[in-house]
């Protein structure tokens, strides 16, 4: 299956525009959300290809975000990409026992993303 919705969720609104142009440039539709909250209304309002995750957001953390995602049963099947500032070995192996599918690093490399969406479809 091709990706071709996603929905990434950011406190920041200079990374939801980078990364939304970057997905943008590559065909794909985006929706954006700012925090756990938001992200779960854009969920319930239409379910998406992917979900590119930030972890340091106020509230609800991206960490606790994608388990309760991963672990639903309406949404266990979105696969989430963690795509943050935390570059510790021990928060990618963390996040991905939350059920994220891949771990990327901020700044984002664009070749980079593009070569784990695609591994992901």
């Amino acid at each position: 299956m091709a990706i071709q919705n996603v929905l990434v969720v950011d406190d920041s609104k200079t990374e939801l525009m980078y990364i939304t142009d970057i997905l943008k440039k590559n065909g794909m539709s985006v929706r954006t959300a700012e925090g756990a909250d938001e992200a779960i209304k854009r969920l319930a309002e239409q379910k998406p290809d992917l979900i590119l995750m930030d972890v340091v957001m106020p509230g609800q953390n991206g960490f606790q975000l994608t388990r309760s995602i991963s672990r639903s049963p309406e949404y266990a099947d979105i696969p989430i990409i963690m795509c943050t500032s935390k570059n510790q070995e021990t928060d990618r192996v963390w996040g991905m026992r939350q059920g994220a599918r891949d771990y990327i690093t901020k700044p984002v490399n664009q070749t980079e993303l593009m070569a784990k969406i695609k591994a992901l479809g």
